[in-house]
């Protein structure tokens, strides 16, 4: 009987299915099963495009196409809780399952309160996450750092504390994630602040942290998060799908402490970050965001901004059109908006043409909030 709060060592039951899939292939069984057994009628898979440069998302139908989307793609950051209120009318219409990161599970809750997403129709299987890079900056980091050609590499990973490239002849090679970062390269800005690593308020939280003995590399850590998610592992496992075991004690013991450095790392990026802000954070605003060209990018790809795009795109009219940069009351306005919401994504600083730190300055101000008023973000209570 699997339950609620239970951890468990978990991997795919085929040969096959292990061989496709990462640390077992526990997730991409657990997706397969979810779709053959009708519990949702499509899997949103993410997936490589051109290059491990471009992540794309497909609603997968068919079980043997759930392969499509197994596998890490660190230099891919999409936000699949935008996709889901932009091309998925917010699951009301088809029950889906997906693998979320912390943020993507933050903005699903995030657009959940606000009646936007269906909860009922999503299982949320979570995946553990140290942080993405940009594509762009990736590039630049393994032409620069690695001295390697970005065409020649096939596959990313971080772990132990490096980011890892594999390349078309089988080489790998390892550089730490803080001398990267040292010299400004590695993980984007907002991923190094993030306190949210391992994504409990999913249905399941899945990865590779605290998986020791001869179960390393070839089985998934998963703790369950919601009865849903229980329903899920025993399901599969009753059917034949998915192996499992219990976690070692000292595995268990092993992913706090993993979870506490990766916490302890966000804590000193949070403190770098913001003291840097310190005492001037409005005049700071006001001249980062006159290099604004008033695209709009910052409110069409924020998860949060969703519900008034439409009257923030209005504050402009107090600025004479053609004008740029706009007011900074505008963006002041936006900042406003999602105080309480901002979810540190990302995704309105590494989409901005004009390179404004907007991810930062809207983090500061929510990060301000959180310490007056103690609010909990991404907590929508979560239905079974």
């Amino acid at each position: 009987m699997v339950a609620k709060g239970d951890m468990l060592y978990a991997w795919a039951s085929t040969d096959e299915g292990v061989k496709k899939g990462e640390c077992g292939g526990a997730v991409t069984a657990l997706l397969k099963y979810a779709l053959e057994s009708r519990m949702v009628d499509g899997v949103l898979v993410v997936k490589k495009g051109s290059d491990i440069y471009d992540a794309t998302v497909e609603i997968v139908t068919d079980p043997a196409e759930v392969e499509k989307g197994s596998g890490s793609l660190h230099c891919g950051t999409l936000l699949l809780s935008k996709i889901l209120t932009k091309y998925l009318e917010g699951a009301n219409g088809m029950k889906l399952a997906l693998p979320v990161k912390g943020c993507d599970t933050m903005g699903i809750l995030e657009l959940a309160k606000r009646e936007k997403i269906n909860l009922d129709n999503l299982i949320l299987i979570g995946l553990n996450c140290g942080g993405s890079v940009s594509p762009v900056d990736a590039t630049k980091m393994i032409r620069e750092k690695f001295g390697t050609n970005p065409a020649d590499v096939v596959k990313e990973e971080i772990d132990k504390g490096q980011f890892i490239i594999i390349k078309k002849d089988g080489s790998h090679q390892g550089i730490s994630i803080d001398e990267l970062e040292d010299e400004g390269y590695g993980r984007r800005t907002n991923c190094r602040r993030c306190l949210y690593k391992v994504p409990r308020q999913a249905d399941l939280a899945c990865g590779n942290w605290g998986v020791i003995g001869d179960k390393a590399g070839k089985a998934t850590f998963i703790e369950v998060c919601s009865e849903k998610g229980a329903n899920l592992v025993e399901e599969a496992t009753d059917s034949g799908a998915l192996a499992t075991a219990p976690a070692d004690p000292k595995g268990i013991a092993i992913r706090s402490k993993v979870e506490g450095a990766m916490l302890k790392l966000g804590e000193k990026w949070r403190k770098k970050n913001f003291s840097a802000l310190s005492g001037d954070l409005w005049d700071t605003i006001k001249e980062e965001t006159s290099r604004c060209i008033k695209c709009y990018s910052c409110i069409e790809n924020c998860p949060v901004c969703l519900p008034i795009e439409a009257e923030l795109k209005k504050a402009t009219t107090m600025v004479p059109t053609g004008q740029v940069p706009p007011s900074p009351m505008f963006h002041m306005r936006r900042f406003a908006h999602i105080s309480d919401s901002c979810i540190n994504c990302g995704q309105c600083e590494e989409l901005c043409p004009m390179d404004i730190p907007l991810a930062l300055l809207s983090h500061a101000v929510r990060a301000e909030g959180d310490a007056t008023y103690n609010s909990k973000l991404g907590s929508a209570p979560y239905k079974n």
